[in-house]
């Protein structure tokens, strides 16, 4: 085979020239004869349908293979892995600003609900707080304005008249500290004066007076007089009779403290304790209140509210443009799907993913799915039939061949479908043939699933997943519909009046899921109707192919 392999893409005009392992220029193109001799090679190049793609295929398929000799010698493309890696750089940047928009935007949603200046939370619930007779004034009258405040509870429960320390400073208390310590130095006056009196009793002969006097007799006759001055001195010290005595001195010192502790409590002095405390509450409340104003433009909530203003125009500022964004590229991509569908090549399209659909439904049944929309069958230069399913070794009737047409072109009726599926399966040597309409093109008042003698005619949409369930019966149909045909000996009692009466409950039941569409324009009259016949179809559609399954897998046992 001769092909002429042009290298256009950049990256391989990268990998082939400025090597520094070339010492050479290399070509823009090079064409060689080749001579291929691998089956598989001259089949997936025979499957193509013209030359221009053949050359193509061709051209990838040694481009890889070069790629992997380069790889396993331990090569590496360094222009290709900076390319992939700023192709990395940018995808990540895209999500990562993407996040980042979303980020903003939840917290401008959250900060506005919180400091929106109209309905934001925090706005409100400083209101509440500095508002006349707000929570604020109620709370400062309760704790210290009000004359039942716990300020003045408090002070008046220890300081007050009624106070503990008032009723222990009060004279005429019985039980308070003026009556404590005059009891206290009345008894030990009391004491002291028996002591006293005792020891300078003349009766008590050993009392320190007579022992004095008799000393004084014996020494000196004038201390006596002396001795009584120093008595009346004693006593002198202990007598309120005195203003200069230590008993009316202590007297002075506590009423003076009494005094004291009482105007620092008292409103009426402008230097008291409790004064210099209301000033400073005052004072505090008025700097609190021109913090929390927005009548000054200086005070901190009036900053926070222009922040928050500027913060919240610029996200929309950011949104709009955002939005503008988002719709240029939806325009794009609706103009891209309305350019595709009308490309000649979207019946190919349409094509390519029934035959990936088939495949995948093959291989879970065990059978063999092959792609033959390009090459030739029996009929010289017919390539009618764009799918094979050959039945697996495992199933009754192994071997048989179930030819798909899958067509989106609103040309193709019924019966022209009918007639091209004939050929089909004349071409690919198939007893059933399955012919796959694209709900965009199908003929009007189409059934979902039909049946007409060895063809299904099946409504697909490529996009809609809950359509499968009708290509997946069609095919289930289609591999029953070969078990009936084949040739089974006459001894061998097979019951296919259960096999036919599945198939057309299959027929029947995909026929009303079809009708679902009908009543979808009346979807709020018929909701109910729509469930129901919904759920009783699926469970029919089950059963009959639980019974399908069973019938294939006796035959399997006989056969």
């Amino acid at each position: 085979m001769s092909q002429a392999l042009p290298f256009r893409d950049a990256e391989q005009e990268d990998l082939f020239s400025g090597s520094k392992d070339s010492p050479t220029t290399i070509p823009y193109s090079l064409r060689l004869e080749l001579d291929i001799q691998d089956a598989e090679t001259i089949q997936a190049l025979n499957a193509l349908r013209n030359e221009r793609e053949r050359n193509e295929f061709a051209c990838q398929a040694l481009r890889i293979g070069v790629l992997a000799l380069g790889q396993a010698r331990g090569e590496v493309d360094s222009v290709k892995i900076r390319r992939e890696s700023e192709r990395l750089i940018e995808a990540m940047d895209a999500k990562l600003n993407l996040h980042t928009q979303g980020l903003n935007d939840r917290l401008a949603a959250v900060l506005k609900d919180y400091f929106d200046p109209e309905s934001g939370r925090f706005q409100e619930r400083i209101e509440r707080l500095i508002k006349k007779d707000g929570d604020l004034e109620q709370i400062m009258r309760k704790q210290v304005g009000a004359e039942d405040s716990e300020l003045c509870r408090a002070l008046s429960s220890h300081l007050g008249a009624e106070s503990q320390l008032m009723q222990m400073l009060n004279p005429d208390q019985s039980k308070g500290l003026m009556a404590a310590i005059k009891e206290t130095l009345d008894g030990q006056l009391t004491t002291q004066r028996e002591h006293v009196l005792n020891q300078f009793s003349l009766d008590n002969k050993e009392g320190a007076l007579c022992r004095f006097i008799g000393e004084l007799t014996e020494n000196q006759g004038q201390l006596s007089e002396k001795l009584n001055g120093k008595i009346d001195e004693v006593v002198k010290e202990f007598s309120l009779d005195s203003d200069d005595s230590a008993l009316s001195r202590l007297v002075r010192n506590v009423d003076r403290a009494q005094r004291t502790i009482t105007n620092e409590f008292s409103l009426d002095e402008d230097n008291s304790a409790l004064s210099r405390l209301k000033r400073m509450m005052e004072d505090t409340n008025s700097t609190l209140h021109s913090h929390l104003s927005l009548d000054d433009e200086s005070s901190a909530l009036a900053r926070l509210k222009k922040e928050l203003i500027g913060l919240l125009s610029e996200q929309s500022e950011k949104s709009l443009k955002f939005q503008e964004e988002v719709k240029g590229s939806l325009n794009a991509m609706i103009v891209k799907r309305d350019e595709r569908n009308k490309s000649t090549r979207h019946g190919d399209d349409f094509e390519a993913a029934v035959c990936e659909f088939l495949f995948r439904e093959a291989q879970g049944a065990g059978d063999i799915a092959t792609p033959t929309g390009g090459a030739v069958g029996l009929i010289k230069n017919c390539k009618k039939g764009d799918s094979v399913i050959e039945l697996g070794p495992d199933n009754a009737c192994a071997g048989a061949k179930i030819v798909v047409e899958a067509k989106e072109d609103k040309k193709y009726t019924l019966a022209s479908a009918r007639a091209e599926l004939d050929e089909a399966k004349k071409n690919r040597d198939a007893g059933v043939g399955v012919f796959v309409f694209s709900s965009r093109t199908a003929p009007d008042a189409l059934d979902p699933l039909n049946r007409y003698g060895d063809d299904v005619f099946v409504v697909w949409d490529a996009e809609d997943p809950n359509s499968d369930i009708f290509l997946k019966a069609g095919m289930t149909l289609a591999r029953a519909l070969c078990i009936r045909t084949s040739s089974i000996d006459a001894q061998e009692a097979v019951d296919f009046a259960a096999i036919d009466k599945s198939i057309l409950e299959i027929e029947k039941q995909a026929n009303l899921l079809g009708e679902i569409d009908k009543w979808s324009s009346t979807i709020i009259s018929n909701g109910e109707k729509i469930k129901k016949r919904v759920t009783t179809s699926r469970q029919s559609m089950d059963k009959q192919i639980e019974i399908l399954r069973d019938k294939v897998t006796h035959l399997k046992e006989i056969s």
